[in-house]
């Protein structure tokens, strides 16, 4: 437990120095900055949304970074708005963390009170039913006296008749009056145990809403896990989002010179994606091959279709199977860019790899 106590703040420590390691020199970085050190300091949001700063200040880190080694201001615009779409994501889970709680504290009162509210009336009910057979016990005794008077004035004189009448009259009221307050006991004795059963149910309805926030709560911890997992395999195969979803592009140095069987290098980024597809055995993949403009129509067409079934053919051989590999070769139909250069020829030279969504839909090519 006291592991569990401190890592929070250590989160903090590690975000508070990464994150003034370097002085920004980016609006959007600076921006991104200032709602981090917003979010920090933030007592609740540093309790309850410890991992979600620790992501802000990964992001922040990687956006410091390529600022100071100059890398392109798109690159670290991206990064700062990711930091900051990551301190809001840990607003908003302190949110919901402290209103679920908050809840749950009312749910518990609310409940505890109705018991005790419960347990009065039928304290009361045990009170009222012990002073009926106290007021019973005693008119029975009072009955027993008048009935013996009665039995030896009877004798003597029986110009008490009228005496004695009256009191057996009384007698049967008191009786009566007995049988009414025992229909009485009986129905509060059946009262206090309907508010039993009732106090019962609602203690069993607190504990299974407990249990299935409980529930809910981990599932959500998985879910952000595994997000994190898929974005961290996915960076590693430098998958980049386009309108058709994830798209990992392999370059025509990982094919050995117009041939089509992979490289070294290129196979490694294959097992790459074939290690991810294991883990995601929902997702499929469509393999596109593209050329330059260099050389005839057929070739190109022929080149793109084997470069394409050399990929499929690795990752089957990696235990991938084929019904969720698609291929298609394009030749030079879809340059990436102009093929009035060497290098902008190499761009168009490409194997590209698009990845479906989670129910393995790919969105067609328009």
């Amino acid at each position: 437990m006291k592991l569990n106590q401190f890592f929070p703040m250590s989160l903090i420590a590690v975000a508070m120095i990464s994150g003034c390691s370097t002085t920004p020199q980016n609006a959007s970085l600076a921006e991104a900055h200032g709602l981090y050190n917003g979010a920090r300091t933030n007592a609740e949001i540093s309790n309850l949304a410890a991992l979600e700063l620790k992501q802000a200040s990964d992001s922040l880190n990687k956006a410091d970074l390529a600022l100071k080694e100059g890398e392109s201001e798109a690159t670290v615009d991206q990064l700062a708005y990711l930091a900051k779409q990551q301190v809001a994501i840990a607003r908003e889970t302190a949110k919901r963390k402290s209103a679920e709680s908050a809840v749950a504290k009312a749910s518990a009162s609310s409940d505890r009170m109705r018991l005790d509210a419960r347990t009065a009336e039928a304290d009361a009910a045990k009170l009222e039913t012990l002073s009926a057979q106290a007021t019973t016990q005693r008119k029975s005794e009072e009955l027993a006296v008048a009935q013996a008077n009665a039995s030896r004035n009877q004798r003597e004189l029986e110009a008490t008749a009228a005496e004695a009448d009256a009191a057996r009259r009384e007698a049967t009221i008191a009786q009566e009056n007995a049988r009414r307050d025992q229909r009485r006991l009986e129905a509060t004795a059946a009262e206090a145990d309907a508010a039993r059963r009732q106090a019962t149910v609602a203690q069993d309805a607190a504990a299974l809403q407990a249990a299935a926030l409980a529930v809910a709560n981990a599932n959500a911890e998985r879910d952000r896990a595994l997000i994190a997992q898929q974005e961290m395999q996915l960076e590693s195969l430098n998958a980049k989002k386009t309108e058709r979803g994830l798209v990992i592009t392999l370059g025509d140095v990982l094919f050995r010179t117009n041939q089509t069987n992979l490289q070294a290098s290129g196979t490694r980024n294959v097992q790459k994606l074939a290690d991810f597809l294991q883990q995601y055995p929902q997702q499929k993949v469509l393999i596109e091959g593209h050329t330059d403009s260099a050389g005839s129509d057929s070739h190109n067409l022929a080149l793109s279709d084997r470069r394409a079934d050399s990929v499929r053919t690795a990752l089957m051989d990696m235990g991938i199977g084929g019904e969720r590999i698609t291929t298609k070769g394009y030749g030079e139909a879809y340059p990436i860019a102009g093929n009035d250069t060497a290098n902008n020829r190499q761009l168009n030279r490409r194997v590209e790899i698009i990845l479906s969504d989670a129910n393995g839909r790919i969105a067609p090519r328009m």
